[in-house]
């Protein structure tokens, strides 16, 4: 009998972890399943760990995740070092073959809600590589500092500075790269940071050199609302669930949890910062068919002790959707990526809106059946045409 029961618990907790609702038109779902299984193991392992008081649940993260990253290795075609921009540390993908002119520059910023990451994981390496390929471009992957250990400014401010180091006509010549021709990219948290970083150097008298393209993939843009209506339909859905995200917005800004406590409960901007919700008004920003027939709710304020305490996620660096219109008018061409099931969606959704009310030129790739992450999901077929997409893109315009 105790082994009939056993045997039902255990079949019990396979499933939980194996099994995962999904939509009909998810391509490949068991791979899906299978994959968000290991995420959702280790993700519940960690937990369990700081529960236990072993780590903190980022640290167990990273460790898991440290098996997955790849030394700086040349081949045939491509050279891969290592080096610092402004003490930032970097890691630069240049072309073997011989240049005919002056190449296009990338500049890549990795996700992992701005607490884990980093260029030299094994999914970025080969983005990048196949970037330098498809593109014959020199490409800039840039690491920061990461929180627990470090909050916002740090991580935007590692960023900036490798991007206007690089953004020098010196550093270009070194590199071989044509001024006119440098773009700023990233996923998620990185997609977040390339979009501040973008905004920042619009009035930065000290650079001379602009950027011509952004492209975003599935960013993180705005802290204010938590009840979007991305958030309320992928609440749950693997890969990236509303819990985490607020856990990673919270923990980049500190450690204290009682500030993810109040974004949980979308209570956390006070009153005296009501104006901000104009930038992020998902009722007037998102076309119809992403309200799906959802209600706007008027913000719950919370008390001021929390923006006082932590400004940080009401700075337009942090929350690049809190930028006014003057100031988006001046960036440059744009390609945004949005994934339906994601609780990142409106955020992107919204600043496309933004833009093209402000007049910029912006390409928006919608994919009906994407996921969080899709990019880096190597194996997979809507990896490949999802990427296949974002280089034919940067192909006719970077």
């Amino acid at each position: 009998m105790g082994g009939k029961i056993l045997l039902l618990l255990v079949g019990a907790l396979g499933a939980y972890y194996v099994y995962t609702p999904l939509p009909d038109n998810i391509e490949e779902p068991w791979k899906l399943v299978w994959k968000t299984a290991q995420l959702k193991s280790i993700l519940n392992f960690a937990l369990f760990a700081e529960l236990l008081g072993i780590d903190h649940y980022i640290h167990i993260i990273r460790f898991f995740m440290s098996f997955q990253e790849v030394p700086p290795t040349s081949d045939e075609n491509v050279t891969v070092m290592e080096t610092t921009f402004n003490n930032v540390p970097v890691r630069i993908y240049t072309p073997n073959r011989k240049p005919e002119s002056l190449r296009r520059g990338l500049l890549y910023i990795h996700g992992g809600g701005w607490c884990i990451g980093s260029a030299a994981l094994l999914g970025y390496d080969f983005l990048s590589r196949r970037t330098v390929d498809r593109l014959d471009a020199v490409v800039i992957s840039i690491n920061y500092r990461l929180a627990p250990e470090y909050h916002f400014p740090n991580q935007f401010e590692d960023v900036y500075n490798a991007v206007r180091w690089f953004l020098n006509q010196a550093v270009l010549d070194k590199y071989g790269v044509d001024p006119k021709r440098v773009g700023i990219s990233g996923d998620s948290a990185g997609g977040n940071l390339a979009t501040a970083v973008a905004q920042q150097l619009i009035d930065d008298p000290d650079v001379k050199i602009k950027l011509k393209t952004q492209s975003l993939i599935y960013p993180a843009l705005q802290t204010l609302d938590m009840d979007l209506p991305s958030y309320r339909e992928n609440s749950h859905f693997p890969v990236l669930p509303k819990s985490l995200m607020v856990s990673f917005w919270s923990e980049y800004f500190t450690t204290n949890r009682s500030l993810e406590k109040a974004m949980v409960f979308n209570q956390h901007v006070p009153v005296e910062s009501s104006d901000l919700f104009k930038f992020v008004n998902w009722s007037s920003l998102l076309p119809e068919k992403f309200k799906k027939g959802h209600v706007y709710n008027r913000p719950t304020y919370g008390t001021s002790e929390l923006a006082k305490k932590y400004p940080g996620f009401l700075d337009v660096r942090a929350a690049p959707l809190l930028a006014d219109d003057s100031k988006l008018h001046n960036l440059p061409l744009t390609y945004v990526i949005t994934c339906q099931y994601d609780v990142l969606r409106d955020d992107g959704i919204m600043y496309v809106t933004r833009l093209r009310n402000a007049g910029v030129r912006v390409t928006h790739n919608h994919i009906e059946d994407g996921f969080h992450g899709a990019l880096s999901f190597q194996g997979f077929k809507i990896q490949s045409r999802t990427e296949n997409q974002y280089m034919s893109w940067l192909s006719k315009n970077l």
